[in-house]
């Protein structure tokens, strides 16, 4: 499992006043504890915190690059004009995160991500908006991988975000989603990653971290090989070990979730 970390993100409160006051200190703290937990990628999202979107980004990522200079920095923005500005200012490894995947934003985002060398993350989502059927967003999927490789991207750089929503809100799409990578996972050799941003799927309900866990270990079996996720919470990245496990992705010892850590 690709664990992006998703805690460097403007909507939580005390990023949130980091970015506003310029304090170091809570984004230096998240980029410690979620490496030492086993992340592989950080995402970096300004989100409500200020207007001056570039800025704060570069802020951010500046600071990870001080402590990590190897961790690819997820960019987590819905603007094109803060995308584009952004990439090339941040050193290291980048994935782009995230273009939609009608032909236009695909075109600009598609471009960037070759230039720079960067991987990108495609929602599966257009002018029309989130799909509800399987249908749709195996189509958009396609779209995007079709689009990437013209572009010089190879499916190891794209991962496809087939779009979770709140199980309290639309409680038939935790299925689809499933459903919709199983059918990406076989249009090509080597296929592109699926990722989703996993906490969405709890949104608004009750049991929030045993909902995340047992539609994490759903998923995976379903071609999952990477979530924007916690990877402080324990049980959450134990259930995610746990699964790999038992799908023959690891070998077997009684220490398995010690031997997976000290491996990362």
């Amino acid at each position: 499992m690709y664990v992006i970390g998703e805690r460097i993100n403007g909507m939580w409160v005390d990023i949130k006043k980091a970015i506003v006051g310029q304090d170091e200190g809570p984004i230096r703290e998240w980029t410690d504890k979620q490496i030492a937990a086993g992340a592989d990628a950080l995402d970096v999202n300004v989100g409500p915190a200020t207007s001056k979107q570039v800025e704060a980004m570069l802020w951010m990522c500046g600071i990870i690059r001080q402590i990590n200079a190897d961790i690819p920095i997820a960019v987590d923005t819905a603007k094109w004009d803060v995308m584009k500005e952004v990439i090339p200012q941040v050193a290291g490894p980048k994935i782009i995160n995230s273009s939609k995947a009608d032909p236009e934003a695909l075109t600009n985002y598609c471009g960037l991500a070759a230039e720079h060398d960067c991987s990108l993350v495609v929602l599966t989502i257009d002018q029309r908006g989130i799909p509800t059927d399987v249908d749709s967003r195996v189509e958009m999927g396609a779209t995007a991988l079709t689009m990437a490789m013209e572009a010089g991207l190879t499916p190891d750089k794209l991962f496809i975000d087939t779009i979770i929503q709140p199980v309290n809100v639309a409680p038939k799409q935790p299925l689809a989603v499933m459903q919709a990578m199983e059918q990406l996972k076989i249009i090509s050799d080597p296929p592109p990653h699926m990722v989703l941003g996993l906490s969405n799927v709890s949104q608004g309900a009750r049991e929030r971290e045993l909902i995340n866990r047992t539609y994490l270990a759903m998923a995976i079996p379903s071609g999952l090989d990477s979530a924007i996720m916690d990877p402080c919470d324990k049980e959450l990245m134990d259930a995610a070990i746990t699964a790999e496990l038992l799908l023959e992705k690891m070998i077997y010892c009684d220490s398995y979730l010690e031997a997976y850590r000290a491996n990362k």
